[in-house]
């Protein structure tokens, strides 16, 4: 199969951020911001069809009615999927954004958090993207070369930098039949019903200057998701991250760190635990407590059990042989049922507490081997 052009930077075990660009633009529009987001992130950057480095081909045998912004979250799916990427941050530019956004309403469980830059629930009246289509399938993305910096830079001395020369001679290399594809499904997406739908937490990022997606089309966003945030960047067009990188990663890092782990570890916590333990200690949680379950959602459950290198089943064998050498029999018990609904038969299970005698010592593992037969029985006699 093929798939997007793409690059991964970052740390092998840094959580998982996809980053998608704008249209006309390639994977460099986010090279601003790489160093700050790589520090702790595993970052994958690609191009769009016919974009960079991304064969055109790759959209071959559309849906008869076009390309769709949908078609195009399949792709980067696709992408996501290669490398195993059960779950990811998002953040996208435009049309980036945009793909974001769907992902966001029909692959709700993919999404530990959003960021929507520069981006829109609807990119303006159809016609006007079915007419540059035309334009661009008939004479290419030249014409479209002295408008550009205009629409892209508040400031038009950023097209003279290296990074607007790069950013513009990715505009006039692009594919024209791809170019046109995705004007043709920016024609077609209108997400401004579907916005309640949207459950990661989002973070929505306008440039005060742009005319493209004007700071109104931001607020539209921040109205319609549940619990977004809005951040206004002064002195910006539309690739504002171009313009003002400083402020775009430091928004972005603020996003990423205040919201992602916690949901990611709510996530975790749920399915490895179950809604009902969940739901009960959040119920039991007092101001006195209430620090100590956001420590454990965020640092336990977000940023450790969340972590690729090691599976659930692995991480729940290393936990029962911890709380067997603690004697953490409440804890204990709690985890026995996770590692079932981990993955772990029986047999594994007592193989767990059997080679923790060797290394925990015979009465702790005989304590744990009490503990463990209570949950088993009790699992088993539910069924």
């Amino acid at each position: 199969m093929t798939v997007l052009h793409h690059r991964i930077d970052g740390p092998l075990h840094g959580a998982r951020l996809i980053l998608g660009p704008s249209l006309g633009t390639s994977l460099r529009v986010w090279e601003p911001q790489l160093a700050a987001l790589t520090r702790g992130h595993r970052v994958l950057r690609y191009d769009l069809p016919g974009h960079g480095a991304s064969p055109a081909a790759v959209l071959h045998a559309p849906a008869a009615h076009g390309t769709t912004v949908g078609r195009l979250a399949s792709l980067v799916l696709d992408v996501a999927d290669h490398h195993g990427w059960d779950s990811f941050h998002y953040a996208g530019i435009s049309l980036g954004g945009a793909i974001g956004a769907h992902l966001a309403v029909h692959h709700p469980e993919r999404l530990t958090s959003l960021a929507l830059v520069c981006a829109s629930a609807r990119f303006g009246p159809p016609a006007g993207w079915r007419e540059r289509a035309g334009q661009v399938r008939s004479h290419g993305t030249g014409p479209l070369l002295p408008d550009t910096p205009r629409r892209w830079f508040a400031d038009r001395s950023t097209a003279g930098t290296p990074l607007g020369k790069a950013l513009l001679a990715d505009l006039a290399a692009t594919a024209p039949d791809a170019y046109a594809a995705c004007c043709d499904a920016l024609a077609a997406y209108d997400l401004r019903d579907q916005l309640g739908l949207i459950t990661a937490p989002a973070l929505v990022i306008a440039g005060r200057r742009d005319a493209v997606t004007p700071p109104s089309q931001a607020r539209e966003l921040v109205d319609g998701i549940d619990g977004s945030s809005l951040t206004e960047i002064a002195g910006a067009a539309h690739l504002a991250g171009a313009e003002r990188p400083d402020a775009v990663a430091a928004a972005l890092l603020d996003h990423l760190g205040a919201s992602g782990s916690h949901r990611a570890g709510t996530a975790v916590r749920r399915a490895v635990l179950g809604d009902t333990h969940v739901d009960r200690a959040t119920a039991r949680t007092t101001p006195f407590t209430a620090a100590f379950q956001d420590f454990l959602t965020r640092y336990a459950w977000g940023e450790i059990w969340t972590r690729p290198g090691l599976d659930r089943r692995t991480r729940s064998c290393l936990t029962l042989t911890a709380l067997t050498a603690g004697g953490h029999h409440d804890e204990l018990a709690l985890h026995v049922r996770a590692a079932l609904t981990n993955g772990l038969t029986p047999d594994e299970i007592g193989e767990v507490l059997l080679q923790s005698a060797v290394y925990c010592g015979v009465p702790a593992a005989n304590a744990a081997f009490t503990v463990a037969q209570r949950v088993l029985d009790t699992a088993f006699s539910e069924e």
